[in-house]
């Protein structure tokens, strides 16, 4: 069992940064790939980044490839989400989530999920 707990959401302005986090309970966070997704009032929640267990290998979706990293801290139980040159379009509510095995880009096969933390950028 995990439990994920987000934290770093806020507001600001296009252009500007915002660095997520998602700290893990248990003590086996890293054997899991570890993944953001986000959802907008409205939309289906998308796929924004994964990280594999080891943290060798990473995903992006195309709209933030280039503007945002995930990296991951297994000492600490910690992923992040450094977003920069945020957009209008980048507001919604963010989870990080957590799956064994594979990284995948997925929301279905992903087994645990945080509560979310808002990102609203104002234009």
């Amino acid at each position: 069992q995990v439990q994920l707990v987000e934290s770093g959401g806020g507001l600001v302005q296009a252009g500007g940064s915002l660095r997520l986090s998602c700290a893990a309970s248990g003590r086996t966070f890293s054997s899991y790939a570890m993944g953001w997704f986000r959802q907008a009032p409205g939309k289906e929640r998308e796929f924004v980044a994964a990280i594999s267990w080891s943290g060798s290998n990473t995903y992006y979706a195309d709209s933030v490839k280039g503007r945002f990293t995930i990296s991951r801290d297994n000492a600490k139980n910690t992923v992040y989400l450094q977003m920069n040159s945020l957009k209008p379009e980048d507001t919604a509510v963010y989870y990080c989530a957590a799956k064994m095995g594979i990284t995948t880009t997925n929301p279905y096969e992903y087994d645990y999920w945080g509560q979310g933390t808002q990102v609203t950028v104002s234009s």
